[in-house]
Formats: C-alpha cells, structure tokens, sequence
C-alpha cells in the first residue's frame, strides 16, 4: 500500500511537472521574444575598449534565477544513467542567459544607454538543499552608455 502510493505520488508530481513546466516554459519564451523586440535597439558591442564616443558610461548588470520543474529533472536523471546531452537543462540554460541580457538592457535603457560594450556571462547552478532541485543563476554585466546615431552603423 505504501508503495503504491508512492507510485501514484511520482506519477502526480511527473504529470503536473511536465503539463505545467511545459506551459510556464513556453510562456517565458513568448515574453523573452516579446522583450527582445522591444529593448533590439540598445546594442550589444563585444569589444573590451568602449568607443571614444560613448558617454555616461557605467556598469549595467542583469541576473536570474531560474529552476527546472520535476518532470525534466527526472528526465535528465535519466538520460545521465546512459550519457549524453541533457536537452531538458540546455531550455533552462538559455532561457536564463536570455533573460538576464533582457535584464541588463532594461537597467541600461533605464540609464539612457543605446549601447553596451564588453558583455560577460556568468552562471551558476545552485543546489543547497538535498532535494536534487536544478536550479540555475545567470548574469550578465557590461559597460553601458551612449553612442551619438551617427557613430552607431
């Protein structure tokens, strides 16, 4: 009796995980396509030096944090058995990448910024609970400032 509920208890919290991580995933990404539409006019340069031309500058950053439902957990504990990529995470991953550029341009913009020069990342994963959770932390930073139209080509 104890095991079938267990049973059932797995099959609920992989049911519920992947319609509503599904949907939440989704979601997300409608909004991350929404935004990046909106903020495409702030540029991203990935040169170290910012131009001679940019003003105001300062340090713009953007970071999430962002958790993987219970049914791609199972998923990518499975696929780690026998090896090889781990789709399910690569989501989490790039969604949180997107989302903190997103971030760090919606802080430039705030700042009256068109451009960002010298873009890092960092991640992280954060687990500290033993509940296995896959939780990742990304970060974006740069130098923000503004470009007069005529240098921007």
């Amino acid at each position: 009796m104890d095991i079938l509920f267990q049973l059932v208890t797995f099959l609920c919290l992989m049911l519920l995980g992947f319609v509503f991580g599904r949907r939440a995933e989704r979601k997300h990404y409608a909004q991350i396509v929404q935004r990046e539409a909106a903020l495409r006019h702030i540029l991203l340069i990935s040169t170290k030096t910012p131009p001679p031309e940019l003003t105001q500058a300062q340090l713009v950053m953007g970071n999430v944090v962002i958790a993987s439902d219970y049914f791609k957990q199972f998923v990518a504990w499975l696929r780690s058995l026998f090896g090889g990529q781990l789709n399910s995470f690569e989501s989490l991953l790039d969604r949180a990448r997107r989302e903190a550029i997103l971030r760090m341009k919606e802080n430039a913009q705030k700042q009256g910024a068109n451009v960002i020069c010298n873009v890092k990342f960092t991640t992280v994963s954060i687990n500290k609970d033993a509940s296995n959770s896959s939780t990742v932390e990304a970060m974006a930073f740069g130098t923000a400032g503004y470009l007069p139209p005529e240098s921007v080509q």
